[in-house]
C-alpha cells in the first residue's frame, strides 16, 4: 500500500439536480479497523451521481446526471486529489451509471431519462474522446409513471469480451450488446433478460457460479437467471422479496462477498440491508438490518466491511460483515456527507501511470 493508504471516493447529488453536496469528496479508509475519515472535497463537478475507474490507469470518470447530461474524468494523484482531465456530453439527459469496458479503451455511459447508451473513446491515457455511438433502446412496462419508455440504468461490459448488458428500467429487460472494439459501435442484439412485467430491472451482478442476479426497483424483488431462456435469453430461475418490512420498497444497489456465499440489496423506504445467503440456487434472507440513515442509494462491500450511501439522511455508515453468518453490524459513528449517492474504493498502486 501507498504511504497515503487507501482511499475512497465518494459521488452525491449536488444543486443541478435537487442535492446539497458540492461534488466528489475523498475519505480515507483503515483497512484493519475499515474506519472512514473525510479528508475534504477532491473535486468540484455537477451531481456527481456515480463514479467509475479505469482498470490500469489512475483515472477516475463521473456521470454528471442533470438534464444535458456529461461525464468527466479526472486523473487522480498519489495523495488522492482529482485534476480535471476533460468534459464530455453524453448525448443523453441524467446519465446514471457508467463503466470502463474490457481492455480500457472505451467508456459507457447509461443516460436514465432519455434510455440510451452513450460510448466513448478512450486514449491510451484513459482520456474519453467525442462520443463514437449512441444507442437508444426502445420499449415501456406497466407502471405507466416510471415505464412510459426506455430507462437505461446500468451498464455491465463482460470484463473478458465484447458483451455488454443493459439494465432498463423502463422496458422491464436487460439488453445484451455487442461492442466493436475498433469502432466502438454498440450493437444491441436481443435481450438477455425478460423480467416480469412492472419489475424495474435497476442493477445487477455476475455471480462467481454464473447466475445473473437482478434487482427490480419497482417489483422490490431479487431475482436470478441462468442460461436455457428461448433464443439464448436467460432463464428466472427465482426471485425473493428484497424486504420483509411493510410498506413501499425500492432497491437500490446489490453486492456480493469474496467467497459469494452471501448477497447484499439496499432497500430504499425500509431504509435496511437484506443479506442473503446464496447457494447458486436460493437465496435465503438471513437478516435485515437498518441501514442508520434514510435511503440507501448505494452500498459497497470491502473486504470485511459495508458501506452504505444514506442520500436523504447525507450520511455514511459502515457495518462490519460477519465472516460465518454474513450478518452486518454496524460499526462506529456515521461519516457526514450531503446528498451522497456512490462509493469508490481507490487503492493508488493497483494502477499504472
Amino acid at each position: 500500500m501507498s504511504a497515503h493508504g487507501e482511499f475512497v471516493f465518494l459521488g452525491c447529488y449536488t444543486g443541478e439536480s435537487g442535492g446539497e453536496g458540492e461534488g466528489i469528496a475523498l475519505l480515507r479508509r483503515d483497512p484493519a479497523t475499515g474506519e472512514l475519515t473525510r479528508l475534504g472535497l477532491a473535486a468540484r463537478t455537477p451531481s456527481p451521481s456515480f463514479l467509475a475507474r479505469h482498470p490500469t490507469r489512475a483515472v477516475l470518470y463521473a456521470v454528471n446526471e442533470f438534464h444535458a447530461g456529461t461525464v468527466s474524468a479526472f486523473a487522480v494523484a498519489e495523495d488522492g486529489d482529482l485534476e480535471l482531465l476533460g468534459v464530455q456530453p453524453t448525448g443523453g439527459r441524467h446519465p446514471c451509471h457508467l463503466a470502463v469496458a474490457a481492455g480500457g479503451r472505451h467508456l459507457l455511459v447509461a443516460n436514465y431519462d432519455s434510455g440510451s447508451v452513450s460510448v466513448f473513446p478512450l486514449d491510451p491515457d484513459g482520456v474519453p474522446g467525442p462520443r463514437c455511438d449512441l444507442v437508444d433502446l426502445e420499449g415501456s412496462g406497466p407502471v405507466t409513471e416510471r415505464q412510459a419508455g426506455p430507462h437505461a440504468h446500468m451498464v455491465s461490459p463482460d470484463p473478458h469480451g465484447p458483451d455488454v448488458l443493459v439494465s432498463d428500467l423502463g422496458s422491464d429487460r436487460v439488453w445484451r450488446c455487442r461492442l466493436d472494439p475498433a469502432s466502438g459501435r454498440l450493437t444491441v442484439t436481443a435481450p438477455a433478460v425478460v423480467a416480469s412485467p412492472g419489475t424495474g430491472p435497476r442493477h445487477l451482478l455476475r455471480s462467481a457460479d454464473g447466475a445473473l442476479l437482478v434487482v427490480g426497483e419497482l417489483r422490490g424483488d431479487l431475482a436470478w437467471y441462468r442460461p436455457g431462456g428461448p433464443d439464448g435469453s436467460l432463464r428466472r430461475m427465482g426471485d425473493v422479496a428484497a424486504s420483509t418490512t411493510l410498506g413501499t420498497n425500492y432497491p437500490s444497489e446489490l453486492a456480493t462477498g469474496r467467497d459469494g456465499r452471501f448477497v447484499y440489496v439496499a432497500n430504499r423506504g425500509p431504509d435496511t440491508i437484506s443479506a442473503f445467503a446464496w447457494d447458486g440456487a436460493t437465496a435465503v434472507l438471513v437478516a435485515e438490518v437498518p441501514t442508520g440513515g434514510s435511503w440507501p442509494r448505494h452500498l459497497a462491500l470491502i473486504a470485511d466491511h459495508l458501506y452504505v450511501a444514506n442520500e436523504r439522511s447525507h450520511n455514511v455508515t459502515a457495518f462490519r460483515i460477519d465472516a460465518d453468518t454474513g450478518v452486518p453490524r454496524l460499526q462506529g459513528e456515521p461519516v457526514s456527507e450531503a446528498s451522497p449517492t456512490c462509493l469508490l474504493r481507490w487503492i493508488p498502486e493497483h494502477v499504472s501511470r
